[in-house]
């Protein structure tokens, strides 16, 4: 952070729906770009790990299970990158299909932020799909722990001292 501010980007890859290894990909490469221009937020797309549009795709565990295993994949990407970074992916737990955008920093997922408000008119039919994100923040098990998973949260990179984002 300099003199109060950092740099932020809002990070756009090219995408396949359902197609979770071509995004994978792609999405490493804009991490790497963005952070050799020198951004230490990374925000990405709503869903951009599966595409928005995968439809009555989400009910199928064999792309639930891919996206949360690029997750991991991506999460590990960013070992070397210092940056707070944001990934929008599906996750079931617990039953439940939740909107998220994974916090990553070095190499580790932070928390799940879910998402709350879920359209559901005209071509939007999120709530089909998707469970909306409760406010009171619950762990839930990851991997070899846990992390947060709600919306009430806050997420801190420690390489940049007085960065915090909610």
């Amino acid at each position: 952070m300099k003199d109060g501010f950092v740099k932020a980007a809002a990070a756009t890859p090219d995408i396949r729906v359902a197609d979770v290894a071509y995004n994978t990909e792609n999405i490493c490469k804009m991490i790497d770009e963005t952070v050799a221009n020198g951004a230490k937020v990374i925000v990405f797309p709503e869903l951009c790990v599966t595409g928005y549009t995968c439809s009555d795709l989400f009910m199928q565990d064999i792309l639930l299970k891919e996206a949360k295993e690029a997750l991991f994949k991506i999460a590990d990407y960013t070992k070397e990158k210092d940056a707070l970074i944001f990934i929008g992916v599906p996750l079931a737990v617990d039953g439940e299909l939740y909107n998220v955008a994974a916090a990553l920093n070095r190499g580790n997922i932070l928390g799940l932020t879910t998402k709350t408000f879920l359209p559901n008119y005209g071509e939007f039919y999120e709530m089909r799909h998707f469970t909306p994100g409760n406010q009171r923040p619950v762990m839930v098990p990851w991997k070899d722990g846990q992390v947060p998973m709600g919306t009430n949260l806050l997420f801190q990179c420690d390489s940049i001292p007085g960065l915090t984002i909610g």
